[in-house]
């Protein structure tokens, strides 16, 4: 590629992005490996590592072609054969281009892998390993990958183009399609056993605060790197990251402190959480006063929504539901009521003299995603549970489904036991494994 066509500046900045995203994924992994009990930690974290790994080669093969290929009608979904296995972008990318296409198709590559780790927090202590693999798939082919072609694809994408709403980096086809997708396959997969009657409560807190500063740190990317440059809307939308998701933290430990009278660690990494999510469709859209009261609210909503599992009966062993759903939806509503031409988006919202032209263009984009969503999850879940099976045996969920999935545990405490210190020889396998207290929860 000829040095004078390159940006260095843009293509440095697209590809730093890429990788803070990719930091996302482990930084899930933690925040939901910590809520986790002992017993099931590995598996929880497998389940979003595996993301990387599936969703990756998907990607590469035919999932970029499938968002970014040739639209084949309707601004539906792109050709899968276009691009597949991005042979066709490498003569591309040795012309004269300012950002070679190969940053965006690693760039996109991370929201991908990404969010289908999102929908793992629904189904802790009681899936299957293989079962969540070809979930996981499937879902990436027919779910994923078409709505983020309505969504990212600014060219060809209905969303983006047809019905004009505005999502500048995931709102509907990140953390709405998450949500509703970790909603159906908790309500398919069922309950954990004896919940909600015991208390199923975080192993390790310390882990979750430290998943969620990691979420926080990749998210830079994930927002301001969807600028595709290192530009104005770039630095607009890393400054609005701040602000709503510092305020979401205040009003998630708000409504903790007056419902339960404390404000609790899970709380404040949950609020970091709600925030971010709230601001990713609107970070370019709103002012960063616009930004604060999204940020807020998302806390203080997602709070109360989290409780709602509990009424209605579903199983979302980590509040995907309340954080992901919820967040997403009034994030990607807000801008049709704080857009602000001032911002590189350059719309006016309802507050701002726009009427409610571009609020029910956010509504309609919610709602589509809501409803292929959910339909199509659900097909896919019936399909896996038919076949494979969704869950483990009630004697591996009741014993821990690391050991019964993968063969492994989390923590070794076998030196612990017995009172001889850690001098001690360890016992025969045979002996541990007759022990009771090798199966209790720790």
């Amino acid at each position: 590629m000829p040095a004078e066509a390159l940006n260095g500046g843009d293509t440095a900045w697209i590809l730093a992005s890429a990788a803070l995203v990719l930091l996302m994924t482990p930084g899930v992994a933690l925040f939901y490996g910590g809520q986790a009990r002992s017993k099931s930690v590995l598996n929880m974290m497998m389940m979003c590592f595996s993301s990387l790994g599936l969703v990756g080669v998907l990607w590469i093969l035919f999932g970029y072609s499938m968002t970014f290929g040739p639209d084949l009608g309707g601004g539906l979904l792109g050709d899968p054969f276009a691009y597949f296995g991005l042979t066709a972008i490498l003569a591309n990318d040795q012309a004269a281009e300012a950002l070679p296409q190969l940053a965006f198709v690693s760039f996109q590559a991370m929201f991908a892998i990404l969010t289908v780790a999102l929908i793992a927090g629904a189904a802790a202590d009681r899936m299957k390993f293989g079962a969540w693999m070809l979930f996981s798939g499937l879902w990436a082919v027919l779910v994923y990958f078409p709505i983020a072609h309505w969504v990212f694809d600014l060219e060809q994408g209905w969303i983006a183009t047809s019905l004009g709403a505005l999502d500048f980096a995931g709102g509907t086809a990140v953390h709405i399609n998450a949500g509703m997708a970790a909603l159906v396959l908790c309500i398919i997969l069922g309950k954990r056993r004896g919940w909600p009657r015991e208390a199923m409560r975080p192993h390790n807190l310390t882990m979750v605060m430290l998943g969620a500063g990691l979420l926080w740190f990749g998210w830079f990317g994930f927002n301001a790197g969807s600028s595709g440059k290192a530009d104005w809307a770039a630095a607009y939308a890393f400054t609005n990251t701040i602000a709503a998701t510092a305020a979401a933290i205040l009003g998630w430990l708000v409504i903790e402190k007056i419902r339960y009278g404390k404000a609790t660690s899970l709380g404040a990494a949950s609020g970091i959480v709600a925030g971010l999510v709230a601001i990713t469709p609107a970070c370019a859209s709103v002012s960063p006063l616009g930004a604060l009261a999204i940020g807020v609210l998302a806390g203080a909503l997602s709070a109360y929504a989290v409780g709602w599992k509990y009424k209605l009966g579903y199983d979302d062993s980590f509040d995907v539901v309340g954080v992901h759903l919820v967040a997403g939806l009034w994030g990607t509503l807000a801008i049709g009521f704080f857009a602000t031409d001032i911002a590189p988006d350059e719309t006016n919202g309802l507050f701002y003299g726009g009427g409610v032209d571009q609020l029910w263009r956010q509504a309609v984009a919610a709602l589509a995603t809501l409803v292929y969503c959910g339909i199509v999850t659900a097909i896919i879940a019936l399909i896996v549970k038919a076949t494979l099976g969704l869950r483990v045996e009630d004697e591996a969920e009741q014993a821990g489904i690391d050991e019964a999935e993968h063969a492994e545990t989390g923590y070794e405490f076998s030196g612990l036991r017995g009172g001889s210190g850690l001098g001690s020889p360890p016992k025969p396998a045979t002996e541990a494994k007759a022990t009771p207290a090798a199966k209790q929860e720790v």
